[in-house]
Order: C-alpha cells, then structure tokens, then sequence
C-alpha cells in the first residue's frame, strides 16, 4: 500500500513513534450479490478494499476514491456497517499505526473491474459463499455488510 503524502510529512517530524489514523474499507456488492476484492502486492493475499483518508476527506469519499483507484469499480455508499478500532501494526520498516476503520456496504455503479493501481495484483468479483481465503478483518466486514442489523462497533460494558 502506497504511504501517502501527508504521512511522510508526520513521519519526518513523528519519527516511528504512534500514529493514529482513520481508515476506510469498502464491501462492494455488484448487481448479482458478488462481493469485490483484491489480491494485495504487499502481502500477495485476497482482501477487502480499503484506504487512509486525505487531511479533510469525508470517510464515504474515501471509499469511493479508493475503490475507484484500486479497482477502476465505481460504487456508491450505501451505509456504514462497522466502526471499530484496529489493534496497533508495527510495519517492517519500524513505524507505528493504530487505525480506526469505518467500513460501509457500497453498490458498484459502473466500470469493469480490474488491477488499476501497484496496489493489487488481482481484482475480482466472488460469490459470497465461493470466497478465496481471507482474514478474520474481511470475513467480520463482510458478514455485517450482508446482515440488516444495525451499525457494528465493539460491545463493551455501560454503567
């Protein structure tokens, strides 16, 4: 995945230490319920797209941006089905990430897909019961874009 501009910049300055980022994934769903996914260069593994918003992006924009980019798929957002807190990544190079991901249910609109960016090494519409493997992150992401229930965040305990 491409470190964009804005994170180089904060890194000059930050050092490797935490950096606390939004992310946004997208579970696009095409006419005939087939969900899109990439094949990442970066591990080589089946995955939900997904990004790092620009400084003042809104979270949807994203979305669309990134699908679009990876994919050449144009989507619309239809909801936000998950907000969750990721664990901390330390990359290989050192640097440290924590990110909050929001994931929405997005309806392809148009384009074909295919590689479109180094992002990926393959692109793909999957029947939802036919996936290629994929993590525990796509597979929770992917399950609640298909159920009604209500936006997903971490149960905790209220007082």
């Amino acid at each position: 995945m491409a470190t964009p501009d804005f994170i180089r910049t904060l890194r000059a300055s930050a050092g490797q230490q935490l950096l606390w980022l939004p992310g946004v994934t997208a579970i696009v769903f095409d006419d005939d319920g087939r969900v899109l996914l990439g094949r990442r260069s970066d591990t080589r593994r089946w995955s939900v797209i997904g990004g790092i918003p620009d400084p003042g992006e809104q979270p949807a924009a994203c979305a669309v941006r990134e699908v679009e980019e990876e994919t050449a798929v144009h989507c619309v957002p239809e909801r936000v089905v998950l907000v969750q807190a990721l664990e901390q990544v330390t990359y290989a190079n050192g640097d440290v990430c924590q990110y909050m991901d929001i994931t929405f249910r997005c309806r392809a609109v148009g384009g074909e897909a295919r590689v479109n960016d180094d992002e990926s090494l393959e692109v793909g519409w999957f029947d939802v019961d036919a996936l290629p493997e994929l993590n525990e992150f796509g597979l929770l992401r992917i399950k609640q874009a298909l159920s009604d229930a209500p936006t997903w965040f971490d149960p905790m305990s209220f007082s």
